[in-house]
């Protein structure tokens, strides 16, 4: 296999159906189907257990928001505030849970505390904030070397996460982006380690954001001598939005 030639979807099977369910990229009918399998197949249910383990640091970059407090100030006047609707002897017999007017109360309430909810965000626009992360699961048939790669638009790095796979004694591994039919581009050898940090040059910073395709290859060490690929292509992957 050449890198110019594996420039398709990503590879690997059920493992990554796995960590594209974790991620949350699937369609809708392929993340229903998935999930099926979670409850029937226990071999497939690990695989997603495994990922949710490996891709739970990435929670840490997201920071909780936490609503208006102005919101819940609405809510409270509409849910104590409001005039007490008069009950019947026979509604005081059946006792609140059984009142229809109860509930109907109740039922109003929710729609306009939803639509306070929905309408502090126009009434209060958040700063609009760019697309902060592009996740790429990075593997190819064959190969055991398998990559979770997330590019951070706003600081204009790679960051890798070694999931599986060694290179062998006096290879590195080489990381590249492909954008269509245009000759791979070097993106730096990627050091040793669980994690690592590759740093986007300004050329390729927008063809990233835009969504190319990254892989990594077999090269000797300190990298490809000629500029472009010479070894196997081991692992790689779409970047797709989160």
């Amino acid at each position: 296999m050449t890198l110019a030639e594996d420039t398709g979807p990503e590879r690997g099977g059920d493992d990554l159906l796995a960590a594209e369910y974790v991620l949350g990229v699937l369609p809708a009918e392929e993340r229903q189907i998935a999930s099926r399998r979670i409850d029937a197949e226990t071999e497939f249910a690990r695989l997603v257990d495994g990922w949710e383990v490996s891709l739970s640091p990435l929670a840490a970059a997201y920071p909780e928001i936490e609503p208006p407090a102005s919101v819940k100030a609405a809510v409270d006047r509409r849910l104590f505030t409001s005039t007490a609707a008069v009950t019947t002897p026979a509604e005081s017999r059946g006792g609140l849970w059984s009142s229809l007017a109860f509930w109907r109360g109740l039922a109003a309430v929710a729609v306009a505390a939803l639509a306070i909810y929905i309408a502090v965000p126009t009434l209060n626009p958040p700063v609009e904030q760019p697309q902060a992360r592009l996740v790429a699961s990075l593997a190819a048939d064959g190969s055991d070397v398998k990559y979770l790669a997330v590019y951070d638009v706003a600081h204009h790095e790679v960051g890798l996460s070694h999931v599986s796979g060694e290179r062998a004694a006096g290879k590195d591994f080489e990381l590249w982006m492909i954008e269509g039919k245009n000759p791979p581009v070097s993106m730096g050898v990627i050091p040793a380690g669980a994690t690592a940090h590759i740093v986007v040059s300004p050329a390729a910073q927008q063809k990233l954001a835009q969504g190319a395709v990254l892989a990594v290859s077999l090269e000797p060490a300190g990298g490809s001598p000629t500029g472009q690929p010479t070894g196997p292509v081991v692992a790689a992957g779409d970047l797709k939005s989160i």
